[in-house]
């Protein structure tokens, strides 16, 4: 079995992504099916995996952990892990605009 994402069989390196339903911080899934804040700390899946990863992360959205769970393709590079897309590079790189919630951290 395999998963899609965005309409592409995920033969390719991905990793699941969402915002945490708390605070809306992007998250990534990551080993033991916790959920990690930086892109480099995703546990990288793909074929199989992927739809495994998948799974848990919508489970994880059933329980209101999470909101807006999809796959995410990556390539792995001498640095880590890197998006492939732009967005999913600026969601990588931390929020772009401080809201007045973030202000009062």
């Amino acid at each position: 079995m395999s998963t899609k994402a965005k309409g592409r069989t995920a033969t390719s390196p991905v990793v699941i992504t969402a915002n945490r339903l708390i605070d809306g911080q992007v998250v990534w899934l990551g080993t033991g099916n916790a959920w990690m804040e930086s892109l480099l700390q995703a546990r990288v899946v793909a074929g199989d995996a992927a739809a495994e990863a998948l799974a848990a992360g919508q489970a994880a959205e059933r329980a209101q952990q999470v909101v807006g769970v999809y796959a995410a393709d990556v390539a792995l590079t001498p640095q880590g892990v890197r998006a492939l897309s732009q967005k999913e590079r600026i969601r990588a790189g931390g929020p772009s605009t401080v809201t007045p919630l973030a202000q009062a951290a």
